[in-house]
């Protein structure tokens, strides 16, 4: 199993707007090999406001999938317009406020789930 990180970095005061757009569904949950996504605002930042979305994939060839698929492509057709990043307004209107993002991968080496209470 992989778990894919895209890091955003985001405009102090805006995370949790940014994070809503995550409660739509948009086909990743019947992907092929997709397992669980989580988001996740980080806390104690000064500067800036910071969300990790993280995927969980059965391998990365599922995630490969995803990404190159019509669904990706679909949910991430927003991309440039000012409005659709939570600025206010059209496209090309409204402050910017999605300030860059970074994806890694991850191999899940060891994992724990809670244990049953009788």
């Amino acid at each position: 199993m992989i778990v894919v990180t895209n890091t955003i970095k985001i405009k102090k005061g805006h995370g949790e707007e940014v994070a809503e757009r995550f409660q739509k569904t948009k086909g990743i949950e019947q992907s092929a090999g997709f397992l669980r996504m989580e988001v996740m605002l980080t806390e104690g930042l000064a500067d800036f406001d910071e969300l990790k979305v993280c995927t969980t994939w059965e391998n990365k060839a599922s995630f490969e999938g995803w990404v190159s698929s019509d669904s990706f492509r679909q949910a991430h057709a927003h991309k440039g317009s000012k409005q659709a990043e939570g600025g206010k307004g059209q496209e090309g209107e409204g402050e910017q406020i999605m300030l860059g993002s970074h994806l890694t991968t991850h191999r899940i080496l060891v994992s724990r789930d809670a244990a049953a209470i009788s």
